[in-house]
């Protein structure tokens, strides 16, 4: 007999939109006046969650699981996805220039069993990749490109980390340790670190979130200045160089990608402002303090207009109304900046605000995520969204998520692919 598993993931691969299969806890239904559901779900809409492993953010719940405990962990976050009608979990599996598989580049990640460097006795990706696709969810694997550490002592790295090999790649800024975006070198090798996934799993896309130069920290340099007197010779400013050299990724990327694995997409989660309007007159009628395109040297917009990437994820993860950034302003926005294009836009929501004491009174709605998925119906471009994250997911403390399931997702839906 077939299982529930089983049948959803034929169901899925068939395309059909089919009420949702519980397989664990109850989700509420529509009440009177609950918000009507307007995607098309027979169409494909993107229901994702975050699963975040550095410092344990949500899985392993803590280093030194056994084995079987972890698969065990891992497998009711990908249960709890489909008891929500969700079809795709994007799973950090490098988090900080380590693996959670068995790489030839890079030690596995401390946040398995406590040690860098000490294998788990499992392979987490492989088994995240069969149990996903046996559930009828897609597995989006989550890679940090260039954050080295959350610390700035390179002796605390297993002896054999490629950052103690070739310390000349690596510099500490902010509390930590990261590759430095402007050598060649380390963009070949974070490339080949990541590639190693793909041509190894039947993941169904490599996903990047908003980590590419750091965030600004006040009164602190990232001290590239020799990088740039090598490499930067063509370009007018330190700025511009830096974009490029994020640009170079992104690209090379994209073409690795498909020449590694057919099929495989490429998604970026970046922070949702590219540039405020009074910036530039393309940018978002928005005053946030961080600009991608400034701050971050992510170009965030030309990557969409050039086609690089498959999907963009911003995170919009802000209230309808918030003066600064508001979620009704950007999500057009970025419609727009799609609309032609051939990339998919995903919306990445910030669940964990949601109850939160310390957000303001909008959070503290249960029904503000229903609502932005209300507004982003009226946009044809918005493919869908991914929440913030799987902990929350699972917590939910006032209701959140499951006023969103009752509203929007009663009707299974297959990703738009």
């Amino acid at each position: 007999m077939m299982s529930a598993a089983g049948m959803l993931a034929a169901l899925v691969t068939a395309g059909d939109a089919v009420a949702v299969p519980r397989s664990g806890a109850a989700v509420p239904v529509p009440g009177p006046g609950a918000a009507p559901r307007r995607r098309r779900a027979a169409q494909g809409e993107m229901r994702g969650m975050w699963i975040s492993t550095v410092a344990n953010v949500d899985w392993p719940s803590k280093t030194g699981l056994s084995a079987a405990a972890q698969q065990a962990e891992l497998i009711d976050h990908l249960d709890r996805a489909v008891d929500l009608g969700l079809n795709a979990v994007v799973l950090q599996v490098r988090p900080t220039a380590d693996a959670l598989w068995p790489s030839p580049y890079e030690p596995w990640a401390q946040y398995l069993t406590g040690v860098q460097g000490k294998d788990p006795g499992w392979d987490p990706l492989g088994t995240a990749v069969r149990e996903a696709h046996a559930r009828g969810l897609e597995l989006h694997a989550w890679f940090n490109p260039y954050r080295v550490a959350n610390h700035t002592d390179p002796s605390r790295l297993v002896a054999d980390h490629p950052a103690r090999v070739h310390p000349e790649w690596v510099l500490p800024y902010g509390g930590k340790l990261y590759y430095n975006p402007g050598l060649p070198e380390v963009r070949k090798f974070v490339q080949d670190a990541m590639l190693d996934a793909v041509s190894r799993y039947a993941i169904d896309a490599v996903h990047w979130d908003d980590y590419f130069y750091p965030y600004p920290v006040a009164g602190q340099d990232f001290d590239d200045d020799d990088a740039y007197a090598r490499h930067g010779g063509a370009f007018a400013s330190k700025a511009d160089w830096r974009r490029d050299n994020i640009d170079r990724l992104v690209r090379e990327t994209s073409e690795r990608i498909k020449d590694t694995r057919s099929g495989v997409r490429f998604g970026i989660s970046p922070s949702g402002v590219w540039r405020n309007k009074a910036t530039d007159a393309l940018g978002s009628d928005t005053s946030a303090g961080v600009q991608t395109y400034d701050d971050l040297y992510a170009d965030t917009r030309a990557w969409v207009k050039k086609g690089w990437i498959d999907y963009i994820c911003p995170q919009i993860y802000w209230h309808i109304g918030l003066a600064s950034a508001d979620y009704a302003e950007l999500v057009p926005w970025w419609a727009e900046t799609v609309r032609g294009t051939g990339v998919d836009l995903y919306i990445g929501e910030a669940l964990y605000k949601a109850g939160d004491p310390a957000q303001p009174a909008a959070w503290q709605d249960p029904a503000e995520l229903s609502r932005h998925l209300d507004l982003a119906a009226d946009h044809p471009e918005v493919g869908g969204h991914v929440f913030f994250s799987a902990r929350h997911v699972k917590a939910d403390p006032v209701g959140a998520m499951a006023r969103v399931v009752a509203d929007h997702y009663q009707v299974r839906a297959r990703t738009p692919r």
